[in-house]
């Protein structure tokens, strides 16, 4: 009986719709978060101005519960992404590596992770920082000078989790309803598309970490990503997008 069991909790169910659906719900949570932070928190904050006690205050009761489903609905949908490629059956099998289908798959979970890995690697760890400074603060505390460093690391890979989200859902949706799915690709093309992904988002990622010459100065080389307000992350995010739409239109046809 049990092996004619073909309801929500069959491996197949769980596997191809369960942990999907929970992959969905808490990866809304977390994208849904991420553009709160970026789209309304931080001019909102901004707006403050010289109102700093109003400032800390909303630092210490708004960002702080935001930032606890942030950093646990990333985590979340970073599990429930893997126990979907380990439940669902055969699930890299089929030329997984050189299909069309694979390979998006697996730039959707290349992004997918490295924004895993900048939420905690990253942001929770500098936005510790500037929590403990709001609370100390408005506790009669001192400011702490490694605040508005750690704030500025914060939000320049928080920004740069901004770029990647948009590539990052372009290619979970495109695995399933792009209209080159099903296809193996050649070397040439395999090749060509990982090298030029991944110079891409090496080079995005070591300057979220400011790690390029410029390091964390505004406004200064590809760190106008992040400054000028909101239209500059948005104009990098389908920027990188429409590079990946290429690549796909014309690497992923045969």
């Amino acid at each position: 009986m049990l092996a004619d069991y073909i309801g929500f909790f069959s491996r197949n169910a769980l596997g191809q719709f369960g942990f999907r659906w929970l992959h969905i719900l808490v990866g809304i949570v977390w994208i849904g978060l991420l553009y709160y932070f970026n789209f309304v928190q931080v001019p909102a904050f901004a707006a403050f101005g010289d109102e700093a006690k109003a400032r800390n205050i909303a630092i210490d009761k708004v960002a702080r519960k935001a930032l606890w489903w942030f950093r646990w609905s990333a985590l979340s949908t970073f599990i429930t992404g893997i126990l979907i490629t380990g439940i669902t059956k055969d699930y890299f099998a089929e030329g997984f590596g050189k299909s069309t289908r694979g390979i998006s798959i697996s730039t959707g979970m290349l992004l997918g992770t490295i924004m895993l890995l900048n939420v905690w690697g990253v942001i929770w760890r500098n936005q510790k920082v500037v929590l403990a400074n709001a609370a100390n603060v408005l506790a009669g505390g001192t400011p702490d000078p490694n605040a508005p460093a750690a704030g500025r690391k914060a939000m320049m890979a928080s920004r740069q989790n901004t770029i990647f989200s948009v590539s990052m859902l372009f290619f979970m949706v495109y695995t399933s309803h792009g209209p080159y799915t099903g296809y193996a690709l050649s070397s040439g093309k395999m090749g060509a598309f990982w090298a030029i992904t991944m110079v891409l988002i090496v080079v995005l990622e070591l300057n979220a970490l400011g790690l390029m010459p410029w390091k964390a100065q505004p406004n200064k080389g590809l760190n106008m990503l992040y400054d000028g307000g909101t239209k500059n992350t948005l104009i990098g995010a389908f920027g990188l997008w429409a590079i990946f739409l290429i690549l796909t239109e014309v690497l992923f046809k045969i």
